[in-house]
């Protein structure tokens, strides 16, 4: 087995993430419950309790399969492609948005039914 990384890895220890919320949901003003990592590209989504579930749509449209929680104190890794979760490297700082942004968040775009909004 090599210890090199190509760009159609899954992995990409190196790559840092895109921001400290969804990409999609800052640009359309949304909000999320919580945050999902690609691990290949780094893009930050909304999980799939999100009204918008915006990690799952990011494997549908690239391809990229492998996701890493990006909440604080989480570490664990999904793939998309065989359903399981998992263990994986370290991927490149931040490992997680902001200690003090709230969940749901951002601040001050969760409505107060927010609840009744996510998806189980």
């Amino acid at each position: 087995m090599t210890s090199e990384v190509t760009n159609e890895d899954p992995i990409q220890p190196h790559v840092p993430p895109s921001g400290t919320g969804c990409v999609e949901c800052l640009d359309a003003a949304g909000w999320w419950f919580h945050l999902r990592r690609c691990a290949q590209c780094g893009h930050i989504g909304c999980c799939d309790s999100s009204p918008s579930q915006h990690a799952t749509a990011h494997w549908r449209e690239t391809g990229h399969p492998i996701i890493q929680s990006f909440e604080p104190g989480e570490d664990w890794f999904w793939d998309y492609s065989t359903e399981e979760a998992g263990n994986g490297p370290r991927l490149a700082p931040a490992d997680s948005h902001p200690a003090d942004q709230p969940a749901p968040g951002p601040a001050g775009a969760v409505p107060d039914d927010w609840k009744r909004h996510l998806h189980r």
